[in-house]
C-alpha cells in the first residue's frame, strides 16, 4: 500500500524558498522599476492637455428607442442602416441617473445598433447653463465583457498552473506594466529608441523568468539566451532596414506620430525595430526556457554529463521547437495583416509591386527577423547551458 504524503498548498509553493540575500536583487529591481514608472507619469510642465484627455465618456443604459428608421441593406451582410433616437440613462459621473435623448446614426462602418436594455458608452458635454447633453453614442459598453474575459484567463492560469501559474501571472503583469508605464513614456521623452527597448526587454525578461523558475542555472541560461535572441532579431531588422531602406516613417501610424508626438522628442525612425524586439520577446523567451529547462533536467538525471553531450541534446531539442515557434511569429504577423493581404489579391497587384510595397516589406521584416532571433536563441542557450550546468562546466 502506497502511503500518501501530505501535499503542501500550492499557494505556499508559489514563492520559491530563497534567502533574503538572494531575493534582495529582484526586489530592488522591481521597486526601482515601479518608482521609475511612477516618476514618468508626472505631468510635464508647460505641455497643454490633449483634446482627447478633456473628453468625457460615460456608460449609459438605453431606456427606450423613441424613434427608429432602420433597414438592412443587401451589401452589408445583414447590418441595419439608418438612424435612431434613444433615451439613455447615465450610470456614472456627476450626472448619474439623468435621462437624456440622443440621435444615433448607423452606417456600415459605424454601426451601434441597440435596443432597450442595452448599455452603450456616450460622449458627454455640458451647455452654457451647465446641463449635460450627449454629443454622440460612441460605442457599445464592452468593459464588463472584457473584464470577464480577462478574469477567465486569470482563473484558468491559476487553476491549471497553480504556483507556476501565479508566478507567470505576476511576470505577465510586470511585463505589461513595464511596456506601458516605463518604455512608452521613455520613448515619448526622447530616449534612444532601440537601446531603451533592449534595456526594458532585458529587465522584463529577467524578472519574468526569475519569478517563474527562481534562482537556478536554467533561469540564468534562459535569460542570457532570451536577451541574445531578441538583440539578434533587432540587429537583423535594423540592418535590413538600412539596406532596404525602410523605417517606421513608412508605417501607417507615422503621420499621426509626427503630428502628435514628434515635438515631444519621440524618435520615430527606430520604432520599427523596437516593435520587432517586443513582438519577438514572448516566442524567444518560450524557446529559451524550454531548452534551458530540458538541459537542466538532463544534468539533474546525470550530473556527470559531458558539456558536449549537453550541447548536442540542447540542439536536438531546439530543432523541434524552431519550426513551431517560427511559424508562430510568421502566422501572427500574417493574421494581423489579413485584410491587407485580401485587398492585395482583390486588386490583383503584380508580384513585383507587392514585394516592394512598404507594408508587405515591413511585415516580412518583422516576421523573418523575429524568426531569426528564435533560430539563434537555440544554439546560444545550448552553449550557455553546456558551459554552466554540468558539474565539469561549473568547476571551470
Amino acid at each position: 500500500m502506497i502511503k500518501r504524503t501530505k501535499e503542501t498548498p500550492w499557494l505556499k509553493n508559489a514563492v520559491h524558498t530563497v534567502s533574503w540575500k538572494q531575493a534582495l536583487p529582484l526586489v530592488l529591481v522591481v521597486l526601482l522599476t515601479v518608482a521609475a514608472a511612477v516618476w514618468l507619469q508626472r505631468p510635464v510642465d508647460g505641455r497643454p492637455a490633449t483634446s482627447a484627455s478633456l473628453q468625457e465618456f460615460v456608460p449609459a443604459k438605453v431606456v427606450a428607442v423613441l424613434e427608429e428608421d432602420l433597414a438592412p441593406d443587401t451589401w452589408t451582410e445583414g447590418l441595419r442602416l439608418g438612424h435612431q433616437v434613444l433615451e439613455v440613462q447615465l450610470e456614472r459621473g456627476e450626472f448619474k441617473g439623468r435621462r437624456l435623448d440622443t440621435p444615433n446614426f448607423l452606417s456600415a462602418y459605424y454601426n451601434i445598433d441597440v435596443k432597450a436594455g442595452d448599455r452603450v458608452l456616450v460622449r458627454l458635454d455640458v451647455d452654457e447653463l451647465g446641463d449635460p447633453y450627449v454629443l454622440s453614442v460612441y460605442n457599445y459598453y464592452r468593459l464588463p465583457v472584457m473584464v470577464g474575459l480577462i478574469a477567465v484567463f486569470f482563473a484558468l492560469l491559476l487553476l491549471l498552473g497553480r504556483g507556476k501559474g501565479l508566478r507567470a501571472l505576476l511576470g505577465l503583469l510586470f511585463t505589461l506594466g513595464g511596456l506601458w508605464y516605463l518604455l512608452i513614456p521613455l520613448l515619448r521623452r526622447g530616449w534612444p529608441t532601440i537601446p531603451t527597448t533592449i534595456l526594458i526587454v532585458a529587465v522584463t525578461a529577467a524578472v519574468t523568468l526569475l519569478l517563474l523558475t527562481g534562482y537556478t542555472w536554467k533561469t540564468l541560461c534562459a535569460v542570457i539566451g532570451c536577451i541574445g535572441g531578441v538583440a539578434a532579431a533587432g540587429l537583423m531588422a535594423g540592418l535590413v532596414g538600412i539596406m532596404t531602406p525602410i523605417s517606421a516613417f513608412q508605417m501607417p501610424e507615422a503621420e499621426d506620430l509626427v503630428l502628435r508626438a514628434a515635438d515631444q522628442g519621440l524618435k520615430i525612425s527606430g520604432l520599427l525595430v523596437s516593435g520587432i524586439l517586443i513582438s519577438s520577446l514572448g516566442a524567444v523567451m518560450d524557446v529559451a526556457m524550454s531548452i534551458a529547462s530540458a538541459c537542466s533536467e538532463l544534468v539533474t538525471v546525470n550530473p556527470d554529463m559531458d558539456p558536449r553531450q549537453v550541447f548536442r541534446s540542447g540542439m536536438n531539442i531546439g530543432r523541434d521547437a524552431m519550426g513551431t515557434m517560427a511559424n508562430t511569429l510568421i502566422l501572427a504577423f500574417t493574421g494581423a495583416s489579413l485584410n491587407t493581404l485580401i485587398l492585395f489579391q482583390v486588386f490583383d497587384y503584380p508580384v513585383m509591386q507587392l514585394l516592394n510595397t512598404d507594408m508587405l516589406v515591413i511585415e516580412l521584416i518583422q516576421g523573418i527577423s523575429g524568426s531569426i532571433g528564435i533560430l539563434l536563441t537555440v544554439p546560444l542557450v545550448a552553449v550557455v547551458s553546456a558551459w554552466l550546468m554540468p558539474a565539469k562546466g561549473r568547476k571551470k
